[in-house]
């Protein structure tokens, strides 16, 4: 089984070892109830599953479960979620109890790249980097068919990579972090300035001209119909995320770079500046034969590399 844990919803699946699905089940995660409701819901989403599949628990070899935040990939501890309002919570240990089953616990960012890894637009890599760049920007990367989680487990942090150490103050407390200058966030903070300022009325159309709803989406469709001043801002956020592929290509040289979010698939514009500034940065070799693709697997790719965890550490300790 497969649990996609995240601030807004829960998605579980269950599959066979082959990753067919069985029965997907989403509900909404109720942070704002508590941790207490947050965990009866997952218990809960998990018996629906198996209800739906037709299964009884004493047929789930293993759980994988994906949640926010940095966490221990070992022992199952968050150590912060705070779209949750966790901190240090035992997600495995509490878990393992109430459902009488291995549950195996990672980054939901690291899992979403091994589901694009193993089922969707990075298949049969050994070397992948995973971007999904929406309301933030994260990043999970697979080096040598693994999960690589770094020294404390912080690796992948690719929104954090500075890129203009004067640009715009970051969630995290940096300045010019590659999430304050290309995530859907950032996008549509500089189109509300621009408005602000009386400009940007092409952006405003598209928000049904409510200053109070501009954002990137609003952004992506004037830039479609030719607004100077969303193409801009379009062009700008892909250069700045083709900076950062270039040095991720130059520093790791994976065979492919996934993208994923909402952001990603908002048009041609901000996907062509993000290849041009990549090709520009990259050194040849680190460029040459590299795979830059969209995801595959949408919203299942959290879930779906939960079911991949839940395989491959059972089959580990088995």
């Amino acid at each position: 089984m497969g649990v996609d844990l995240g601030g807004t919803k829960i998605l579980t699946a269950v599959a066979d070892r082959q990753g067919n699905v069985l029965s997907k089940v989403k509900v909404p995660t109720g942070a704002e109830l508590g941790r207490q409701h947050v965990i009866d819901e997952v218990v809960r989403s998990v018996e629906v599953a198996l209800n739906e599949a037709g299964l009884s628990v004493d047929k789930v070899a293993a759980v994988g479960v994906g949640a926010p935040g940095p966490l221990d990939p070992v022992t199952g501890l968050v150590f912060l979620a705070p779209n949750l309002g966790w901190r240090k919570v035992p997600l495995g240990e509490i878990l393992g109890g109430r459902l009488s089953l291995p549950v195996f616990v990672d980054n939901d960012a690291n899992l979403a790249a091994l589901g694009e890894c193993v089922y969707g637009s990075g298949q049969g890599a050994e070397n992948l980097v995973y971007i999904t760049v929406s309301t933030g920007v994260g990043g999970g990367l697979i080096l040598g068919g693994q999960i690589y989680h770094g020294f404390s487990g912080g690796a992948g942090e690719i929104g954090h990579l500075t890129l203009a150490e004067d640009g715009p103050l970051c969630n995290c407390g940096n300045y010019g972090c590659l999430e304050a200058l290309a995530s859907g966030t950032a996008i549509a903070n500089r189109a509300a300035a621009l408005v602000a300022a009386g400009r940007g009325l092409g952006i405003l159309a598209e928000a049904g001209g409510d200053k109070h709803r501009v954002s990137a989406r609003a952004v992506a469709a004037a830039a479609a119909k030719g607004d100077t001043e969303a193409v801009l801002i379009m062009r700008d956020a892909g250069r700045y995320l083709g900076m950062a592929v270039a040095g991720i290509l130059n520093l790791l040289n994976p065979s492919v770079v996934v993208f994923g979010g909402g952001v990603a698939q908002s048009g041609a514009i901000l996907w062509e500046a993000m290849l041009e500034a990549t090709r520009r940065c990259a050194l040849g070799p680190a460029w040459q034969g590299v795979s830059i693709v969209r995801a595959a697997l949408g919203e299942e790719a959290g879930v779906r590399g939960a079911l991949a965890l839940a395989v491959s550490r059972q089959t580990e300790q088995a």
